[in-house]
């Protein structure tokens, strides 16, 4: 037995906003375009509820599945900009869902918090503690914006994205790997007194491109494969810039790399689940398909995992590639 990612499913909030509305920061669409891909995001409106957003995307992760609600005994939501201090949201998405009493938590690490929770999620499936494993990405970073600050206020959307992580028969071995650096902090964070986002782009830019393509290089070989055997790269979609020069560097195809930070903009921890739900939507998530996923964010946080898609029994036969190790030896 393994652990396949059985469905996704996402939600946005009714308002959205191009780039026309950032034009008195001294910025333009065609400016925000180049420099980020950026075409759109969505916010919350000022009393809207991020829970709210996060249980319809569960609700239709779980559809997709094809799991009942009741089969959910641990809720795992990766959030930094929940609808209160304490507690965590998970809490209250598992009751809004009607899931009864199950264990429900938050995992805090910035836009690399999906896989982090994902991570968990598996070890629970491995370990036999449980079968399913609700896991949803969910951020108002709208609540962290500011406002009067051209660098960073371009980039910040808000949203919801969810997966279940199920055992399963056929699946390749998933292979994470996580890690962080402390010791620059300061490059993105968010402050206790102003509690804004604030970061140093430049800097940014070079460590998510250097830490995600190490890392997806090192579970790729964990798992005895290469780019040319993922069927879908999903990176977190902090800027189309971004996820380009990891994708060339680990020699991705284009068709192959999949973005919505046009559609979107960066939605933190809600980022990969969001955008695995739209390429669900769009058929380009093949039943049995290798996903190659990478994030990096505040901490500094980052992570890679490579795991397949609604795979069954005899799932790894129908995409010709043997689970984990095998292949390498062969």
């Amino acid at each position: 037995m393994t652990v396949t990612l059985a469905g996704a499913g996402s939600a946005l909030p009714d308002r959205a906003l191009g780039n026309d509305e950032f034009t008195h920061l001294d910025t333009s669409d065609e400016w925000i375009v180049q420099r980020t891909g950026i075409r759109q995001r969505y916010w919350l409106d000022e009393d809207g509820s991020l829970a709210g957003l996060a249980e319809r995307a569960c609700r239709r992760a779980l559809a997709d599945a094809a799991v009942a609600p009741q089969a959910i005994r641990h809720v795992i939501v990766a959030t930094s900009t929940g609808d209160r201090v304490s507690p965590g949201m998970a809490v209250e998405v598992a009751t809004r869902l009607g899931l009864g009493c199950p264990a429900a938590f938050d995992v805090a690490a910035g836009c690399s918090g999906f896989l982090y929770a994902v991570d968990q999620a598996i070890a629970l499936i491995e370990s036999g503690r449980a079968e399913h494993v609700l896991v949803c990405g969910a951020e108002a970073l709208s609540r962290i914006t500011d406002r009067t600050d051209r660098s960073t206020a371009v980039l910040l959307g808000d949203g919801a994205g969810a997966v279940v992580v199920s055992r399963s028969a056929g699946a390749l071995r998933p292979q994470f790997a996580l890690a962080s650096d402390g010791t620059k902090i300061d490059l993105l964070y968010v402050g206790r007194q102003d509690r804004l986002l604030r970061m140093r782009g430049r800097d940014i830019y070079q460590h998510a491109v250097e830490a995600m393509t190490g890392h997806t290089r090192l579970v790729l070989k964990a798992s005895g494969l290469g780019a040319d055997d993922l069927a879908l790269f999903v990176a977190h979609q902090a800027n189309a810039r971004i996820v380009r020069a990891v994708a060339r560097r680990l020699e991705v195809p284009e068709e192959k790399v999949f973005l919505n930070v046009d559609r979107v903009a960066n939605t933190s921890s809600a980022s990969i689940p969001l955008a695995l739900a739209q390429a669900a939507e769009e058929n380009l998530l093949p039943s049995g398909g290798i996903l190659g996923l990478a994030a990096f964010g505040a901490g500094l946080t980052w992570g890679a995992g490579v795991i397949s898609w609604k795979a069954g029994p005899g799932a790894d036969g129908d995409t010709g590639k043997p689970a984990g190790k095998e292949r390498e030896q062969r």
